[in-house]
């Protein structure tokens, strides 16, 4: 077999550099602590259930936000981390846009890797989307799921667009194939086989499914640029209903800003797919996160 490298004209260390979104933040573990922080402001000033559970497992929980608009609509967010790290309470801040707008939002938690394989944690996502269309079956909710998720999170969402509950799919900053992760540190804990390249790669299970935004930060590392460009160009080619939306001026966390703006663009993008969840955003009285 021939060396995986170089990769598209990369080195090992060209590629490791190239998904690095912790190294190209000047202070990461301050803008945590500063996510976390926005949440928990977030989490008091809104309604809802913490921790509601849909499996055994210790981490298959997710929290319920409410806007406060009867019979809201429901936006799922799915956090990223690699697949390896992070919780539903480090990126709970990003609610605040959707919950302006009409949403009621999930928060969802799964088994990160080591723990868990790459098949398990796609597995759980499809667990968790089960239970929400049975929860929900006998109310009157206005549409079905909107899914969304950032970075592995958008890689979650991308693999889960042809679920029947779901109606609309924002995958923010994603990762589409697998195989240049396999080649990378991430691959330490994810352990990534062969199989689970072809059949956890959205880029190689392209098919019938909702419509999709897929948006990406314009100075996004290379890795993460490179990976959004090449999967909406692969489902425009498939005749899939796709727009690419590109967020100025944002990195890799910056995306996550503008989620939680109410006035940002990918909420805007997400009003005109599936039209507006409200006349216009809800005056909740929720802190500025």
């Amino acid at each position: 077999m021939a060396p995986p490298f170089p990769y598209k004209g990369m080195t090992r260390a060209e590629l490791d550099a190239s998904y690095n979104n912790r190294a190209a933040v000047a202070d990461f573990e301050g803008l945590m602590r500063s996510y976390r922080a926005r949440s928990d402001a977030l989490y008091a000033a809104t309604p809802g259930q913490r921790n509601l559970r849909y499996g055994r497992g210790e981490r298959q929980t997710y929290d319920l936000l409410h806007s406060g608009q009867a019979d809201a609509p429901i936006l799922v967010f799915i956090h990223g981390g690699y697949w390896q790290s992070a919780t539903k309470e480090d990126f709970a801040f990003c609610a605040a846009g959707p919950l302006a707008h009409g949403y009621d939002v999930v928060l969802v938690e799964y088994t990160l890797a080591p723990e868990a394989t790459m098949t398990r944690i796609v597995q759980e996502i499809g667990a968790l989307l089960d239970h929400l269309a049975a929860k929900e079956a006998d109310r009157s909710r206005k549409a079905r799921i909107v899914l969304t998720g950032h970075s592995a999170g958008g890689h979650l969402a991308a693999l889960h667009r042809a679920h029947p509950a779901v109606g609309a799919v924002l995958a923010i900053s994603g990762l589409y194939d697998l195989l240049p992760i396999s080649l990378t540190w991430l691959n330490d804990a994810l352990q990534l086989t062969a199989a689970e390249i072809a059949s956890c790669s959205p880029s190689q299970r392209i098919g019938p499914g909702a419509p999709m935004i897929i948006s990406v930060g314009a100075k996004e590392l290379t890795g993460l640029s490179s990976q959004s460009r090449d999967y909406a160009e692969g489902c425009r080619k498939a005749g899939e209903a796709i727009s690419a939306l590109e967020l100025p001026g944002c990195d890799h966390f910056g995306v996550l800003d503008d989620l939680a703006d109410a006035s940002g663009r990918q909420l805007a993008a997400l009003a005109k797919l599936v039209g507006p969840q409200v006349s216009a955003p809800l005056g909740t009285g929720r802190p500025t996160v």
